[in-house]
């Protein structure tokens, strides 16, 4: 290798370390790619196939092709200054036909993130040809970028008939039968992708957008509004305008009203003691026998034991 200075020296080893770095990201960018393609295929496979999801799913994949088209025509430019550095450091001014390619990669530097090699090769361009170099790629005055590369790199969407396409494609390759539910027509073809709408979505049972099945085939299931509670008293609880009970509540026995069912227990309270307990029938004060009753009895003493044992005798016989 002939002999460079340290800052030529210093800017082939970034773009040489930029070519391996395009080649890796453009390889794990093709391998994701394969991925989404099948999973856009099983979206279009389901039934109903979700149309609308797989064409949001194949504008990224279109952003990821592009993305894999830039790196690529960006790695070529590396390259070519690479072999290049003697003819860059014995013109202090830029060649003509190097304009583009250099002015292309200062201009990508601040679209690529996971290519920091780009933000060493702009600051060594930058140093070498001045900060106005710098502005006039940025600006793209004089028309100095590369068409393709700005065209990959923008965040512009890409137009319907594109995104139809690539899912036509992806459909052709993993043989899937299908077509476009909507045909585009001769203005949309040129325009982004329309916002989803919801077309290819199931309507849900319950949403009365339309008539829900149930087990049975055609069968109809009847969706009634059910309005909310109004305000009423505590003591009153809400019932739903639907309910078509006609059964009365269950009610519990109540307690019985009639007093007299229950009989209550005889209690026996002893009564006070006697005033004098040493005075009984038999020691108390003698009653006077004269007093009698008209019948021949005595007061209020009842018979006496002669007349009862009279009586008994009397019955002996």
């Amino acid at each position: 290798m002939e002999h460079v200075g340290d800052c030529m020296l210093l800017l082939m080893i970034e773009l040489k370390m930029a070519v391996h770095r395009f080649q890796i990201s453009s390889n794990k960018k093709t391998a994701l790619m394969k991925q989404q393609m099948r999973e856009i295929s099983k979206l279009l496979t389901e039934d109903p196939p979700k149309e609308e999801k797989a064409k949001i799913r194949a504008e990224a994949l279109i952003r990821e092709d592009n993305t894999c088209e830039a790196y690529e025509i960006l790695q070529l430019s590396c390259e070519l200054l690479s072999e290049r550095i003697k003819l860059l450091e014995s013109h202090q001014e830029c060649p003509t036909d190097l304009v583009k390619s250099i002015s292309t990669l200062m201009w990508a530097s601040y679209r690529v993130d996971n290519i920091p090699e780009l933000t060493e090769i702009r600051k060594q361009f930058r140093s070498k040809y001045g900060k106005k170099f710098e502005e006039n790629a940025l600006a793209n005055r004089g028309n100095v970028l590369n068409e393709r590369v700005v065209a990959k790199l923008s965040a512009e969407p890409p137009s319907a008939y594109l995104v139809q396409t690539y899912l036509e494609k992806i459909c052709d390759e993993f043989d899937v039968d299908w077509k476009p539910t909507i045909k585009l027509t001769v203005e949309e073809m040129s325009e982004p992708m329309a916002a989803p709408v919801g077309y290819s979505v199931p309507i849900a049972v319950g949403t009365r957008l339309a008539p829900a099945t149930t087990g049975e085939a055609n069968a109809d299931f009847e969706i009634r509004y059910i309005p909310p509670p109004t305000k009423s008293s505590a003591s009153t609880p809400y019932t739903p305008a639907t309910a078509t009970a006609t059964a009365s509540p269950y009610v519990p026995p109540s307690a019985p009203t009639n007093a007299s069912t229950f009989d209550e227990p005889d209690i026996y309270i002893p009564g006070p003691p006697p005033s004098n307990p040493q005075t009984n029938i038999n020691t108390g004060n003698p009653k006077d026998d004269s007093k009698e009753d008209n019948d021949g009895t005595k007061g209020n003493a009842g018979p006496s034991y002669d007349d009862l044992a009279a009586r008994f005798n009397q019955l002996k016989k």
